[in-house]
């Protein structure tokens, strides 16, 4: 092995575009490699839960590629490191350690996320590029890291590519987080690919509706396939679902176009249940009123000062509610002043679920009383 890695990438793109469905071919293409994978999906979690997230996974992989009994001093460093970066402290106001390893002294003991991360993805680059092995970090949601875990992640991951260790990184995210690496680190842009996945073209759409069929002994007709791509805008997962609940209603193995708008229903109440639901859910009652608003100005990105005037309020009394949205996943910023929705068709999705847009009432302050 020559210790060279391929250029670290963080896919970007809408919901169900089959970002998460690639991040687990990247998993197999590493451990055909005989790469140790490392899988996490983001979540909100403050640092101290980040740390030791990340130093169990790290900690496993180390002992899946060098077990404990044949460590050599470069994997016993490693360890070490670990353990320095895992520590935690009990409520009594001890030390607790992971496992029985003793820490290294003054590596990943900063107190610096960035630095002590750092420390750590370097000493296990050299413990399993001994083994002519490496480790592949794959991490989904990344736009739930918080900028700190963000950063010291780019941070890492960089020194590893300056000393050509073998630990690479893939990631996916919404198409936000291109522009949030590039505010975390500037050498960003560098350090990572991000190829952006969206609908799938008409050839693809057609593929990805036929092949299944066939390996079925099914088939489309021609105006099934394109009432099929029309209706699905080329979405992967919305194909899926028309795909399946048009094999349900079809009475024989040739599914035609009668049965993909027989389909339509239980497609859209399917997708309405699971797909859009679980992400309404969540909103508050304001929350929802915005999504609406946005709803009601079209499937595009709109402007915030637009959105607010549908719901008869200023753009600055909305600021947070927008920000709100943009942190729960649910819009995205593609350009400055702009927003859109991370799902393809929820505006469609709104105008089903809030059949009238009901513009929330101001809450007045109550006047001072005047002595």
């Amino acid at each position: 092995m020559r210790g060279r890695t391929e250029q670290s990438m963080i896919m970007t793109g809408l919901r169900g575009v089959g970002k998460t469905v690639l991040l687990n071919e990247f998993a197999d293409l590493a451990r055909t490699a005989r790469w140790e994978v490392v899988e996490l999906e983001a979540s909100k979690h403050d640092d101290g839960q980040f740390r030791q997230t990340i130093a169990s996974l790290l900690r496993s992989a180390l002992l899946q590629i060098s077990p404990r009994k044949r460590w050599s001093d470069r994997a016993r460093r490693a360890a070490e490191v670990l353990t320095s970066f895992g520590m935690t402290m009990t409520p009594g106001g001890t030390v607790s350690l992971t496992w029985d390893v003793e820490p290294a002294e003054g590596l990943a003991d900063h107190g610096d996320l960035a630095l002590d991360l750092t420390d750590v993805l370097v000493a296990l680059g050299q413990a399993v590029q001994e083994h002519g092995r490496g480790v592949a970090i794959l991490i989904d949601e990344v736009q739930f890291l918080r900028s700190v875990q963000l950063e010291a992640l780019i941070q890492a991951l960089h020194k590893t590519v300056q000393r050509r260790l073998p630990i690479t990184f893939v990631g996916a995210g919404l198409p936000q987080i291109a522009e949030l690496a590039g505010d975390a680190k500037s050498y960003a842009e560098r350090l990572f690919r991000f190829p952006e996945i969206g609908s799938l073209g008409p050839d693809d759409a057609r593929e990805a509706l036929i092949r299944p069929a066939e390996h079925e002994d099914a088939a489309f007709t021609p105006d099934a396939v394109e009432m099929a791509l029309q209706v699905t805008k080329g979405y992967p997962y919305f194909i899926q679902e028309l795909g399946y609940q048009a094999w349900e209603i079809s009475d024989g193995p040739v599914i035609t176009a009668d049965d993909i708008d027989a389909a339509r229903d239980g497609y859209l109440a399917k997708l309405d249940r699971s797909f859009f639901r679980v992400r309404l859910d969540r909103a508050t009652t304001l929350q929802t009123a915005y999504l609406r608003a946005m709803a009601e100005l079209g499937p595009a990105a709109q402007k915030a000062a637009d959105v607010a005037r549908v719901l008869e309020r200023e753009s600055t009394q909305l600021g947070p509610t927008r920000a709100e949205l943009i942190d729960m996943g649910l819009l995205y910023t593609p350009e400055h002043g702009y927003a859109a929705f991370t799902v393809p068709d929820f505006d469609q999705f709104m105008l089903r679920a809030v059949p009238q847009l009901v513009v929330p009432e101001v809450r007045r302050r109550p006047r001072r009383s005047t002595p």
